[in-house]
């Protein structure tokens, strides 16, 4: 098995969607490239990659956003777990969840998508839902608010003085659940809440 990880961020391209809450996924991968030092660059597997070691001999990490619209996740990702002879085992995603609260983190392999269409062309195209999902809450839309359109607004101003900690928090569990495994990650951010 290849020591090497592909760690793939959810969310749209481009600046109108930069903030939104469904571009959470990017904003973790951005803030773990800041981490290591590395630079993202434009790949043929239409995304944008950076990567780096996760310490010295570490596993081999590529970070990744995609730079098609989320729905379409699946290529990308598919395209770069098979240029890096990545398993879907060594796949983490990283998306917004309504279904758990805003400032919440949790971690899980396989099992369903949860209606998350970006979720579900990755499991589509690597044929298996067997990845890793590191699922940063959102939380619902207040109301009878549509889901689609809460996740495509920007975190309102009282969840972005929380969104740094929400960001580094994800970061955290990505780097955990490399290298210590998803028990152990689940067993620090799960038991926080």
């Amino acid at each position: 098995m290849s020591d090497t990880w592909l760690v793939v961020g959810l969310g749209n391209p481009g600046p109108g969607y930069s903030r939104n809450r469904h571009n959470i996924g990017f904003m973790v991968v951005e803030e773990l490239a800041s981490r290591h030092g590395a630079t993202f660059k434009t790949h043929k597997a239409r995304a944008l990659i950076a990567q780096t070691r996760l310490g010295i001999g570490g596993p081999r990490v590529v970070l990744a956003k995609p730079s098609v619209f989320m729905n379409l996740s699946g290529g990308p990702t598919a395209g770069l777990a098979k240029f890096f002879a990545v398993d879907p085992g060594q796949v983490v995603a990283i998306h917004d969840e309504i279904d758990i609260p805003f400032d919440t983190v949790k971690l899980k392999q396989g099992g369903g998508e949860g209606g998350h269409n970006g979720l579900r062309d990755i499991s589509r195209a690597l044929g298996t839902k067997d990845y890793f999902r590191v699922r940063a809450g959102v939380g619902r839309p207040p109301g009878r608010a549509a889901a689609a359109s809460h996740v495509l607004r920007d975190f309102s101003s009282t969840e972005n003085k929380d969104l740094p900690f929400l960001i580094g928090a994800a970061a955290d569990a990505v780097e955990l659940l490399i290298a210590e495994g998803l028990t152990a990650a689940q067993e620090q951010f799960h038991s926080a809440i």
